[in-house]
C-alpha cells in the first residue's frame, strides 16, 4: 500500500483564529495517535493570518477514512466547521518523489 497525503485548506473568520490555534493544541496529540496516523503539522499563511493547512500522512485510504468515520473527527469537525470564513479544500495526493 502507498502512503497518503492528506492536505486541508481552511479559511477562518479573523476573530476565530485564536480559537482554532487553541482547539488545535488541545487536539492535535489524539489526531498524530490514531491508527495509520503517521505525520501532522499545522501551518498559517504568512500573508493571510486566516488561512490554515493541515498536512498529514496517512498508511492508506482506508485508515484516513476510518479517522473520518471517528467519533474523534466528529467533535473536531464540529467545533471547527462553525468558525470557517470560506468552505475548506482537500485534497489526497500520492508522493511520486522525495528528496531529503
Amino acid at each position: 500500500m502507498q502512503q497518503l497525503t492528506r492536505i486541508v485548506k481552511m479559511e477562518f473568520k479573523p476573530e476565530h483564529i485564536s480559537t482554532f490555534k487553541n482547539n488545535f493544541k488541545e487536539v492535535k496529540a489524539q489526531i498524530r495517535a490514531v491508527d495509520g496516523c503517521e505525520f501532522l503539522e499545522l501551518y498559517q499563511d504568512q500573508n493571510k493570518q486566516h488561512i490554515f493547512f493541515t498536512y498529514s500522512k496517512w498508511q492508506s485510504d482506508a485508515h484516513l477514512q476510518q479517522y473520518r468515520k471517528s467519533e474523534l473527527f466528529g467533535r473536531v469537525w464540529k467545533a471547527t466547521k462553525v468558525l470557517f470564513n470560506n468552505a475548506p479544500e482537500a485534497w489526497s495526493v500520492d508522493t511520486l518523489h522525495t528528496l531529503v
